[in-house]
């Protein structure tokens, strides 16, 4: 049975595989969210271990994004000349995640053991500001690069599934 599944996501267009991926990634950092405010309310993970969930979920959103810039962004300018500004655009949005994710890093590596207000104010913020990106990252890429990704057959893609459409089931 887990063949079939795999020749149908192997089949499914390359852009529906990325609305996937970004599903899966909101649900990481919905999760993220959740461990941030257990933690801080003084019933959630340790201090360790929500680092480690945090580093997991940037670990997973930055192959993404870099599968993104080395992988997907310059096939398609190549075949799609008219997307470059678009592509530039993303690339910023990738920038910035990636500042913001640098950030969530520092704080979180640098947690007390005990929960206090001043950290959960900066993480919380931190983490609403990296939401926001992504949704409309997210939404902005989906708009513009969908219905190009699913007309496309890049038979690389089909054989080995490029980072960008990885998620942890396919680490597995």
């Amino acid at each position: 049975m887990a063949g079939s599944s795999e020749a149908r996501s192997r089949l499914t267009a390359f852009g529906n595989q990325l609305i996937e991926v970004h599903i899966w990634l909101r649900e990481q950092l919905e999760d993220l969210r959740d461990d941030v405010d257990d933690y801080f309310d003084g019933k959630g993970l340790p201090s360790r271990d929500l680092r480690a969930h945090c580093l997991s979920f940037c670990s997973a959103l930055t192959r993404h994004h870099t599968g993104e810039d080395r992988g997907a962004f310059p096939v398609i300018a190549d075949e799609h000349p008219e997307l470059r500004k678009v592509i530039s655009e993303l690339k910023t949005d990738h920038n910035r995640i990636d500042w913001i994710l640098g950030n969530l890093e520092k704080l979180l590596g640098n947690l007390p053991e005990t929960p206090d207000p001043a950290t959960a104010a900066n993480v919380r913020a931190e983490l609403e500001g990296l939401s926001a990106i992504m949704e409309t990252h997210f939404i902005y890429e989906e708009k513009k690069l969908i219905s190009v990704l699913n007309s496309m057959n890049v038979p690389g893609w089909r054989e080995d599934k490029p980072d960008f459409l990885l998620t942890e089931d396919d680490d597995e």
